[in-house]
């Protein structure tokens, strides 16, 4: 398994790594209601809030349980989001995404998370990948489906904002 500390997944056009505390101030900026609108989290009231995240994601790398990375663009090293492996430890961890409001709708999520995915598939063991979306998030639905993912289980859950999604829950299965 590669080194967890030092990590870099590169595709054409991002490259994702550990998160860490140079990040704080971008994360705290555009982590925000309307990107968290239809997601089960609630963007910071405070850089502290932010801090205690990333310092909880350092950790869970540590444990071996979360794999949090930051998205950057590869040219330019711009932030552009957070990307993770979430139960890492369990054989049917858990993908999720989030994107700053001005990178949308050029395919980021996509490449990420094949990217992340290809990463699971060389070094985990599992016997598939969860990826949980709101029904709504039309497209967020996209980038399971673009594996050929199939809906397994649809569920309700209050959001830390206190709103009831919808979700999907997506299972990808590793490639052989």
């Amino acid at each position: 398994m590669d080194s967890w500390e030092t990590l870099k997944i590169k595709s054409d056009r991002l490259i994702l790594q550990p998160i860490a505390l140079e990040f704080k101030q971008d994360i705290f900026q555009e982590f925000t209601s309307e990107i968290t609108y239809l997601m089960c989290a609630k963007p910071a009231e405070n850089i502290q809030e932010t801090e205690y995240f990333i310092q909880t994601s350092i950790q869970q790398r540590h444990n071996k349980t979360d794999l949090v990375l930051t998205i950057l663009r590869q040219q330019t090293n711009e932030f552009l989001g957070i990307c993770g492996i979430h139960k890492i430890n369990t054989d049917t961890p858990e993908l999720g995404i989030w994107l700053k409001k001005s990178a949308h709708g050029n395919g980021f999520g996509k490449e990420a998370i094949h990217s992340l995915k290809n990463w699971v598939d060389r070094n985990l063991n599992c016997q598939y990948i969860l990826y949980p979306v709101e029904g709504k998030n039309l497209p967020s639905r996209k980038i399971p489906e673009s594996f050929g993912a199939k809906i397994f289980r649809h569920y309700q859950q209050i959001s830390a904002s206190g709103k009831t999604l919808d979700l999907l829950e997506y299972r990808i299965f590793p490639n052989n």
